[in-house]
Formats: C-alpha cells, sequence, structure tokens
C-alpha cells in the first residue's frame, strides 16, 4: 500500500493513457483524472481537499490572464478566413505557373504553398482539408504517384504547427514562461530546414523517377507578360505581404505576438475583401470555426491546469527528478529519452495532450542540464537549454500528425480525399516524411546554432 502511494503520481499518467483511447474530451480526462486522485491522494493523508480551491486561481489567475493566449484566437481567426477567402486557391495556381518546368513542380508548389499558408494560419486541420481539397484532385488529375501526391500534402500541411505563427508554440511558450518572441524565432530556421528537405527529396525522386511525377502542360496559366504579373501581384504578393507585417513586426519589436495576431487578422479580412469574397455567411462561419476551436483548447487548459496541480502537489516531479539521478545517465542520454518518447506518444496522442502533460513537468529538468558547451551562451537569448528543447520538441511532434494509427493529418485528408485514394496510399506516402522529419529533429539537436543562432542574430 506505501508503495502505491509513493507513486500515486504515475499511477496518474497511467490511468490518463488509458481514459484518452477512450475517445471522451481530452479536456474531461484531464481534469476528471486530476480530481479522481485528489480525493485518492486525501484518503491516503498525501493531499488536502482544501488545496483544490487554489485550482481557480492558478486558471483565472494564470491561463486565463495571459495576455499570450489571446493571440490564439485571432491566429485561428486568420487562418480560417485565408481558407475561406479563396487565398490559398489562387496561391496555389499561381505556384503552379511559377515551378511548372520544374522536376515534381507540382508537388513542389503544394510544399512551397504549406510553407507560406503555415505562416498565416497554424491550423493544421483546415491546412490539410484545404490542401487536400485543392492540391489532391489536380494531382490525380496529372497522373501523380499517389503515395507521393498524398505524403506530400499531409507533410506540407502539418508545416504550420511549427512554423511561426504557431498556436503550438504559443502554449509552448506560456507553460513554459519563456519569450513566445523569442520562440517564434527560434522555430524559422527549424521548419525551413524541414521544408527545404521536403523539397529536395521531392526534387531528387522526379528527377530520377520523371514517371511518378508528370509534367504541367505549358497551356496551363497566363497568356502573356502581362496576365502573369497581374497573377503574381494578384495571388502571390498578398499572402507573403501579411506574413511580413505579422512576423516582421515581432522579429522587429514593433508589436507583440498579441498585438501581432490582431494585425494578421484585420489583414485576412482586407485579402477577402480584395479578392471580393468577403460576404455575411463567411464571416459568420470563421467566427463560429474560431470560437469553437479557440473554446477546445481554453477547455483543455482548465483539465491540464488541475491534472497538473494534483501531479505536482502530489510530488510528481519530485519523483521523476529523483529517478533520473538514480540512473546516473548523462544528459544526452536523458534528452534522448525525452525526444523518444515524445517521438513515441506521437502515435497514439494528439500533440495539445503531449505538450501540456510532457513539458510542464521534463522541460525544467533539461533547463538543468549541462550539455559541456554543446548549446552554450548565446547572447540575447535566456533559458537557451530550455528554448532549444522547446523547438526539439516541436520538430519531434510534427511526427504526431503523421504516424498512424492516430496521426490526425491522415484522417483529415482521409475524410475528404475521393474514394479512389485509400488508407494504404496515404500511410505509404508518409512513411518518407516522417523519416525526414526525424533527420530534420536529429539535426537540430546535433547543430544547436540551427535554433540559437537566429535568436541571438536578432534580440541582440
Amino acid at each position: 500500500m506505501d508503495i502505491f502511494i509513493e507513486f500515486l503520481p504515475l499511477w496518474m499518467f497511467f490511468v490518463l493513457a488509458l481514459l484518452l483511447f477512450t475517445g471522451y474530451p481530452v479536456a474531461f480526462v484531464l481534469g476528471g483524472v486530476g480530481l479522481a486522485f485528489a480525493l485518492i491522494g486525501d484518503l491516503a493523508g498525501v493531499f488536502r481537499l482544501q488545496q483544490l480551491s487554489l485550482i481557480p486561481l492558478r486558471i483565472y489567475g494564470g491561463t486565463m490572464e495571459s495576455p499570450v493566449l489571446v493571440a490564439i484566437p485571432m491566429f485561428i481567426f486568420m487562418g480560417t478566413m485565408l481558407e475561406k477567402s479563396g487565398v490559398a486557391k489562387d496561391l496555389l495556381h499561381a505556384l503552379q505557373v511559377l515551378l511548372r518546368r520544374v522536376p515534381g513542380g507540382l508537388a513542389l508548389s503544394v510544399t512551397l504553398m504549406g510553407t507560406i499558408m503555415a505562416a498565416t494560419t497554424g491550423i493544421i486541420g483546415a491546412s490539410v482539408v484545404m490542401m487536400t481539397l485543392l492540391a489532391l484532385p489536380v494531382m490525380l488529375e496529372r497522373q501523380y504517384h499517389l503515395p507521393l501526391a498524398t505524403g506530400t500534402i499531409a507533410a506540407s500541411g502539418t508545416l504550420g504547427i511549427l512554423i511561426p505563427p504557431s498556436i503550438m508554440l504559443v502554449i509552448m511558450a506560456d507553460l513554459l514562461s519563456v519569450p513566445v518572441g523569442t520562440v517564434f524565432i527560434g522555430a524559422i530556421i527549424p521548419g525551413l530546414l524541414l521544408s527545404l528537405l521536403y523539397a529536395v527529396y521531392i526534387w531528387t525522386l522526379c528527377h530520377v523517377k520523371p514517371q511518378l511525377a508528370p509534367p504541367l502542360p505549358d497551356d496551363i496559366g497566363p497568356a502573356d507578360r502581362g496576365e502573369f504579373w497581374v497573377m503574381i501581384l494578384r495571388s502571390f504578393v498578398p499572402p507573403v505581404l501579411l506574413i511580413v507585417l505579422v512576423l516582421g513586426s515581432i522579429f522587429a519589436g514593433f508589436a507583440t505576438p498579441t498585438e501581432a495576431a490582431g494585425v494578421g487578422a484585420g489583414g485576412s479580412i482586407l485579402l477577402a475583401v480584395f479578392n471580393r469574397t468577403l460576404t455575411w455567411n463567411v464571416f459568420v462561419e470563421v467566427c463560429q470555426r474560431s470560437a469553437l476551436t479557440g473554446g477546445m483548447l481554453f477547455g483543455i487548459f482548465v483539465g491540464a491546469t488541475c491534472f497538473s496541480f494534483v501531479f505536482r502537489t502530489l510530488g510528481g516531479e519530485h519523483l521523476i527528478i529523483e529517478f533520473i539521478q538514480a540512473t546516473g545517465v548523462g544528459p544526452w542520454s536523458i534528452l534522448s529519452v525525452l525526444m523518444l518518447m515524445i517521438f513515441l506518444l506521437g502515435f497514439f496522442f494528439d500533440w495539445i495532450e503531449i505538450t501540456l502533460i510532457v513539458l510542464p513537468v521534463f522541460a525544467p529538468i533539461v533547463g538543468l542540464l549541462d550539455f559541456g558547451g554543446h548549446v552554450g551562451d548565446w547572447e540575447g537569448v535566456t533559458q537557451a537549454n530550455v528554448i532549444w528543447f522547446l523547438v526539439l520538441a516541436a520538430v519531434n511532434l510534427q511526427t504526431s500528425f503523421l504516424t498512424p494509427p492516430f496521426g490526425f493529418a491522415l484522417f483529415y485528408m482521409k475524410g475528404v480525399a475521393p474514394p479512389e485514394v485509400t488508407i494504404q496510399h496515404i500511410y505509404r506516402g508518409i512513411i518518407p516524411f516522417v523519416a525526414l522529419q526525424v533527420i530534420g529533429l536529429l539535426l537540430c539537436m546535433a547543430f544547436p546554432a540551427l535554433v540559437l543562432w537566429l535568436p541571438s542574430y536578432l534580440l541582440q
């Protein structure tokens, strides 16, 4: 019985993992497990139910008052409005024209479009569904190899979780009390690195096996140079300009992430007006979807606050630290185990569960590790170890959207794909891209400058 009480925090994780598989809403599972173990702890004499009165103070005095989290609903609004306004559809057409003479040009245009839209949305479900509806029928019409087409769309659509302004990065930064602007800057090079790895793989594969990606016919696109520049000014420049306004204002120090999110939301409305697609029905639908998504996320915050409070009060953090110290392993072994654990959890859980459960517990531990000068001191970057670990976790969590059986990007794609596209095609397609994501993660681990150089340079 004493052993059960001593390891009560670990039983919390075990029960949580079991209940998450039931499909019950995550917010209720997190909060319910926290309250149940608070009662068990009270019966065992290691927790007092009066301590639960501190949870509302943490929710309303911490999570709900965080100015950083105010950015989330506005980023959601911006991404949803861009999807509904037709900006993405016009952008894909422009990129197809620009890259039609390159091997795998259509797949490369999808990758580039995913990169650009990632810097304006940060909503994975909307990005994958939108890109599947826009790009997959065209790729099927051009007789693209199905696994190549599905893998390219799924991988490119998930870049929004890493490339700023990412909702996941906002939540991570708030959880660990690190500057979200620094995290945004640190994630840029890793995000572009993944995009580059995708592009190199696609170009190489299509160069060696051109039959996998037949080229686009010459009659697609503008008839003359005048139409070409009109297309560029109408379809390519506006989303790029929005990126500059949102991210540039943050990096230049002109605006906080919350203020920049407001600029992005307003800019998306202006683009919809410019495209003549802003109607009252579109506006209402965008507001409703933004409210539902934001409500879901903040509900999970409430449940996670309850869970983490009970976990820490029961001594969970100290238990993990004691376990790590008892093993006697070095910092690299600890980091490798944590990365492997996040990778394996990604097969079964969404990034929200992994982020809210794993990061608050393990990030402080990583912050205390000594990597023997490998990370080093970067001028202008506080808590360099934590920033580095946070971006590593974000790169790692890219895989959680693509790895079966619970890769959400795969389900989003299958739900809107034509009947001839089977789940087997999708599974086969994502394998090389998951491998590329692991390569990107290893490069960021081996070369911390990929994460820390740009923040150090811009924040001096």
